[in-house]
């Protein structure tokens, strides 16, 4: 049976409301869609405070999700300390990074790249579409596993800015991508034609209550189920992917 792990999952979103989802209802949303294990984190919050929201609802359901640390550095305030000790103590897997609320700069965001590739975790980073950023984080930490969200932008329409963002993942072994939230589906064939399945990692970027939790997550998986894939891609997509990535059980 196919493993399917979901690698993007938030309990306090970027949205305007600043939407929170509690551990119950993350789970419950796996259960309704099928999903073994998720990624949780949350932003729009300090660093310390998504650490404790992933910390408690690991917890909670310690067999079913999985933290990562939400970075929210600045140039004032590095959060190196609380990162390392996350990684390090706490079992948090990787560290989120998004550039709606924190500039990609060299002075703010690499120390936590640097990190993150000495303690040997990936970087999930939605970029918003910014490519050159992009291009320069994976090129100046090709020791650090970057997994870019989105394909490179959230519900991109642009099918030219989504081939140069596979482009930079062919140029660069460190990068991967994160396909939740893609709606030029066909896209993933052609990314899985030019990369491997092996650098493309299944997610649902939810909870989301458009329509409803569950069918949200469900859309998410249908999309990667209706591809002209092999079934071992599509299994390494699912969740053997991050299984490897994370070294879970």
């Amino acid at each position: 049976m196919t493993r399917i792990l979901d690698s993007h999952v938030h309990l306090k979103h970027g949205d305007l409301a600043r939407t929170e989802y509690s551990p119950d209802i993350v789970v419950r949303t796996m259960d309704a869609a099928g999903i073994e294990r998720a990624v949780v984190f949350a932003m729009s919050t300090t660093t310390s405070e998504s650490i404790a929201m992933a910390e408690r609802a690991v917890r909670a359901f310690p067999d079913r999700l999985i933290p990562y640390a939400y970075a929210l550095p600045s140039y004032e305030r590095p959060v190196l300390a609380e990162l390392e000790d996350a990684i390090a103590n706490r079992g948090f897997k990787g560290i989120k990074i998004h550039a709606g609320e924190c500039a990609l700069r060299e002075y703010i965001v690499d120390p936590v790249l640097a990190l993150a590739g000495r303690l040997g975790v990936p970087c999930l980073i939605d970029a918003a579409g910014n490519l050159g950023a992009t291009e320069r984080l994976v090129a100046a930490f090709p020791g650090t596993t970057i997994i870019v969200a989105h394909m490179g932008q959230y519900l991109c329409t642009n099918g030219r800015l989504i081939d140069q963002f596979v482009d930079l993942a062919v140029r660069h072994g460190n990068a991967l991508l994160d396909l939740s939230g893609v709606v030029l589906s066909w896209k993933i064939e052609d990314a899985v034609r030019r990369l491997g399945s092996e650098r493309l990692l299944f997610g649902t970027d939810g909870p989301d209550k458009a329509p409803d939790t569950a069918s949200h997550a469900r859309l998410e998986l249908a999309k990667i189920r209706m591809l002209d894939l092999s079934a071992a891609d599509r299994e390494s997509i699912l969740g053997g992917n991050l299984v490897r990535l994370l070294r879970l059980p």
